[in-house]
């Protein structure tokens, strides 16, 4: 049987034991708390940051809980504005708003602000999710409805849970990124039906193409896996595949 003299020196720390050494703490939390005195290193913490997380998929979901319905669009940040795409960008944009879809991008300039524009121009509701970043970047002008993220994986939950479909314009690792998480996510089913529509053959053709004679030859996908991925250079092809997907949604739920 153990007796107290077996037991080692502890202390608890509301849920947390400490033991042995660890257990000599010289102040309590709630002393902590409320002296204002001492350095401030503990904002940086990982108990800290958990408290901040947590309140940024609280004040996402408090801001976009009401979004009527949604498609994420992506697309590079360079993108300059006497660019083609950047005119597409406004075309998909003013072609959401037009089909009832709020326009839902990473916020920043570029594509992304070429969507936002378009959408918002057409008088429909332009949102964009912007990050925290070395360099200063900022939201886009023409968001109606944004919100800022310190972590990519809060603001990538966010992309996903309200929307009804992702649209990627020509993009880097960023793009890229969301592509293959969203992708991922559609296979293992984390995600019901999800289009996800890769805009522009000539810049996505190359990867859809590696994707099938070299990915899906050897193995390592299927022939639905493949079929998750729309390539397109229509606008209103674009837009038809997710109205067909939110229709079809509908009727399921």
């Amino acid at each position: 049987m153990t007796t107290n003299e077996d037991r080692p020196k502890e202390k608890q720390r509301g849920p947390v034991t400490l033991r042995r050494g660890r257990s000599e703490e010289p102040t309590t939390t709630d002393q902590r708390l409320l002296d204002s005195r001492g350095p401030s290193a503990w904002v940086h913490t990982d108990p800290w940051r958990v408290m901040r997380i947590q309140a940024e998929f609280v004040e996402g979901f408090g801001a976009l809980a009401e979004v009527p319905r949604a498609v994420t669009v992506f697309g590079s940040a360079r993108t300059p504005r006497d660019h083609p795409e950047y005119e597409l960008g406004r075309k998909i944009g003013a072609a959401l708003a037009e089909a009832g879809f709020a326009a839902l991008t990473g916020g920043g300039p570029g594509t992304m602000e070429a969507v936002n524009r378009g959408a918002s121009e057409a008088g429909g509701l332009s949102i964009g999710l912007g990050i925290e970043l070395p360099f200063e970047q900022g939201l886009n002008p023409w968001v109606d409805l944004g919100v800022n993220f310190r972590y990519f994986f809060v603001r990538k939950t966010m992309f996903i849970k309200y929307a009804q479909a992702f649209i990627c314009l020509p993009g880097g690792f960023g793009t890229l990124d969301e592509l293959f998480e969203a992708l991922t996510l559609v296979q293992t089913k984390k995600v019901t039906k999800f289009p996800i529509v890769l805009f522009g053959s000539d810049y996505w053709g190359g990867l859809h193409s590696w994707l099938q004679d070299v990915v899906f030859k050897t193995g390592k996908v299927g022939e639905k896996d493949l079929a998750l991925i729309h390539v397109t250079d229509d606008v209103d092809d674009a837009i038809s595949v997710v109205e067909d997907a939110y229709r079809a949604w509908e009727e399921v739920h």
